[in-house]
């Protein structure tokens, strides 16, 4: 596979797992707003699945930890890039581009 290739499947590839990250993230987001709701629907105590909330809580913490390791296999993979082809930019479609790693590097 030559190097344009490469690019081209990277960024297909780092968009869609940032993508799923996000999916994911508002997939439970919205499972944590329908637990609290049953909860106050059904008129039960507050403290009625609360260990279950918690471990929802730190579910979304994990994602929002592998976000900013995807953040970071991101800017990685645009050095790799830069040191190979002297490009310094996502292809296009991309959001990212390198001064916005640098910030969250």
């Amino acid at each position: 596979m030559n190097k344009d290739i490469a690019r081209v499947r990277l960024s297909k590839c780092i968009q869609e797992a940032e993508r799923a990250l996000d999916d994911a993230l508002l997939r439970q987001s919205a499972l944590l707003t329908t637990m609290v709701s049953a909860r106050r629907e059904a008129d039960v105590g507050p403290y009625v699945g609360h260990e279950s909330l918690l471990k929802l809580v730190r579910s979304q913490q994990s994602l929002l930890a592998a976000g900013g390791d995807m953040a970071r296999v991101h800017g990685g993979l645009l050095q790799i890039q830069f040191e190979e082809t002297g490009l310094d930019d996502c292809p296009p479609n991309e959001p990212m581009g390198v001064d916005n790693l640098k910030q969250t590097a």
